[in-house]
């Protein structure tokens, strides 16, 4: 009986319709973990979608662990950025559970690019991950190497809408 019930359980999770972007009025939000070169930390992001293929956001990270981490100041430790997506899940029309989203950001040590995918299992939930790269930075402090190079993003999604 266990079985049936878990098996029937998992069908109908699969079956709900679940999508990545939905366009103007979609809000979603990212909570996760940081990985970048001497750091590791947590991040919170949110988008909100102003049309059809376009969202902007914030998103803010803070870094807990890391190479002299000891050492740093907690303004060198903690970032926020502003960004603007080009969501492009459905002009690639591989799934509506599944959003491809390459952007840019400008935050309080970088001006830079990002490419981030999204994938819902069911209406409310979903896993994303993103790559980031600095175009410009403005901070040349040596410990500003935290916060201001390439950053690799991994968590879970949630459609608050």
């Amino acid at each position: 009986m266990k079985k049936i019930f878990t098996i029937v359980l998992l069908g109908t999770i699969f079956m709900v319709n679940a999508q990545a972007f939905k366009g103007k009025g979609d809000t979603k939000l990212n909570i996760g973990m940081t990985i970048q070169n001497g750091g590791t930390g947590i991040l919170a992001s949110t988008d909100f979608g102003l049309g059809e293929n376009f969202s902007i956001g914030v998103l803010a990270s803070y870094l807990l662990g890391g190479s002299d981490i000891n050492n740093v100041d907690a303004e060198y430790r903690f970032d926020a950025k502003a960004r603007f997506n080009a969501n492009l899940g459905s002009v690639l029309n591989i799934s509506p559970k599944f959003d491809v989203y390459p952007g840019l950001n400008i935050g309080l040590k970088n001006f830079g690019g990002h490419l981030g995918a999204r994938y819902f299992f069911s209406n409310g939930f979903g896993i994303f991950t993103e790559f980031s790269v600095p175009f410009a930075k403005y901070d040349t402090d040596a410990m500003s190497k935290y916060n201001n190079g390439s950053t690799f993003n991994i968590g879970a999604s949630f459609n608050l809408d």
